[in-house]
């Protein structure tokens, strides 16, 4: 595993890598000052865990969507207004996380990664879930503290998600897609500071649905 760089180089992903592409599974560079990631990411073939939160990364370079062995990438607190294209190709990832970013909307590429479990996209500048959403595979999908006042009813359709937490964003209760508590397989809805008051979501139909699901994880799991 690496760690942080220290000193001046911090400012840059070190180019030593490069001769360590072969074997390195494991790469932590958080808390630095990298703006750019540099073609030869792409390169590293057994690396599974790549961290990079609290950085001043403004973008991704495609060669990045060519580590097929990763299963979790952290880039929490950077820059990113946006995901590369080719995202969709890193079919190992299981754990996502985009907190603190710039963000605009849901990434569509999310929705060609098979064996996604956690997405994390709180604190970013996301003001309404698309259509896209529906084809999403994650079990768990993190909207806090964002200015989301708009959801596709096609949340209900995800066939894994469980965990939807959409705290602290400008969702008025009649733009909360119902058939989230009555047609959906989620059994953890956290809604708290929104435009709405809690027990006005217990009187919507569908809500004794969405409990039956709640109860039944809670038990499963106590």
């Amino acid at each position: 595993m690496l760690g942080a760089v220290p000193g001046e180089k911090g400012r840059e992903f070190p180019e030593d890598l490069q001769k360590l592409t072969s074997n390195l599974r494991t790469i932590d560079l958080s808390n630095n000052k990298i703006e750019t990631l540099p073609a030869f990411t792409g390169r590293f073939s057994v690396l599974k865990s790549l961290a990079l939160n609290h950085n001043k990364l403004t973008a991704l370079p495609e060669e990045l969507c060519k580590l097929k062995k990763l299963e979790a990438l952290h880039l929490n607190s950077n820059h990113l207004t946006q995901l590369p294209a080719a995202f969709g190709q890193l079919s190992a990832l299981k754990t996502l996380s985009l907190s603190g970013n710039k963000l605009r909307t849901v990434p569509p590429q999310l929705c060609s990664l098979r064996h996604l479990d956690v997405v994390d996209l709180s604190r970013n500048q996301i003001q309404s879930v698309p259509n896209t959403v529906g084809e999403l595979q994650a079990i768990e999908l993190n909207l806090n503290q964002n200015q989301i006042s708009q959801i596709s009813s096609e949340i209900s359709h995800c066939p894994r998600l469980k965990v939807l937490r959409l705290e602290e964003n400008c969702l008025e209760l009649s733009m909360l897609p119902q058939s989230i508590l009555s047609d959906s397989q989620i059994s953890l809805l956290a809604v708290e500071g929104n435009l709405f008051e809690i027990k006005k979501l217990r009187e919507l139909d569908g809500y004794d649905k969405y409990m039956e699901r709640f109860t039944a994880t809670k038990k499963k799991f106590a």
